[in-house]
Formats: C-alpha cells, sequence, structure tokens
C-alpha cells in the first residue's frame, strides 16, 4: 500500500515519541511474561479475517474510548501491531499520552508476523 506523504509525516513524527520491538524480541518477551497483552489495532474486517492467536483487539477507531476498560492498568506492558506497523505507531504514541508507560509498536505489524511464522486464528 502507498501511504500518503501527510500521512507518512504524522507517523514519524509520532515514531520519534514510540519504542519499537522486532517480532523475534516480541516472542521472546511474551515467553517470558506472559502478562504482556498484545493489541491488534487493525480494523475489525481485518481482525476476522486473521490476527495473532493471543492478540486482543481494540481497533484504531475506538482506542481512545475503549483502552482503559481493556486495559485498566497503565502500567501494564503492551505490544500494539497493525497491517505494516504505521497504525501501531500512532495508538502507541496516543495510548502513552493517555498515560500507558510501557508499550511499544510491533515493527512490520501483522505482515512481519505471518511472515515468521506466527500462530494466528480467524473469527470467521
Amino acid at each position: 500500500m502507498e501511504h500518503s506523504p501527510a500521512f507518512l509525516k504524522v507517523v514519524a513524527e509520532a515514531k520519534a515519541r514510540v519504542r519499537e520491538i522486532s517480532v523475534d524480541q516480541t516472542r521472546a518477551w511474551l515467553a517470558q511474561n506472559p502478562k504482556i497483552v498484545l493489541v491488534d489495532v487493525r480494523e475489525d474486517s481485518e481482525w476476522n479475517i486473521g490476527h495473532a492467536a493471543e492478540a486482543v483487539h481494540i481497533g484504531k477507531g475506538v482506542l481512545e474510548r475503549d483502552i482503559e476498560n481493556m486495559i485498566p492498568d497503565p502500567n501494564t506492558e503492551i505490544v500494539m501491531y497493525c497491517g505494516g506497523g504505521y497504525r501501531s505507531i500512532l495508538t502507541c504514541d496516543i495510548a502513552q499520552k493517555m498515560g500507558y508507560r510501557s508499550v511499544h509498536s510491533l515493527i512490520g505489524g501483522y505482515k512481519a508476523m505471518k511472515q515468521a511464522g506466527w500462530p494466528m486464528k480467524t473469527e470467521l
């Protein structure tokens, strides 16, 4: 997908404030601490087609509204992913502004997870 220059500019600005984590680092981190919450921030239709088996879903469009109910403790360690790693940068930035202290964006998102053989499931 080709992204617009304005979108890429917003992502680049947010990226300066967000910690990123690779698929391998995420896998190791989750093995070490199963309390980490893996959050899929893609659209409902994307989630339904396939998502990481252990992920919870909070779409980017409702993140600000729903995150406190789904993850009430701002000290919870969170890894967010989207399709390719752009939207998760934006949602991590928002979560941090809302007081979440340990939020990471998964580099390459769902595409990178699939390529790495991450266990997936569907909602169809």
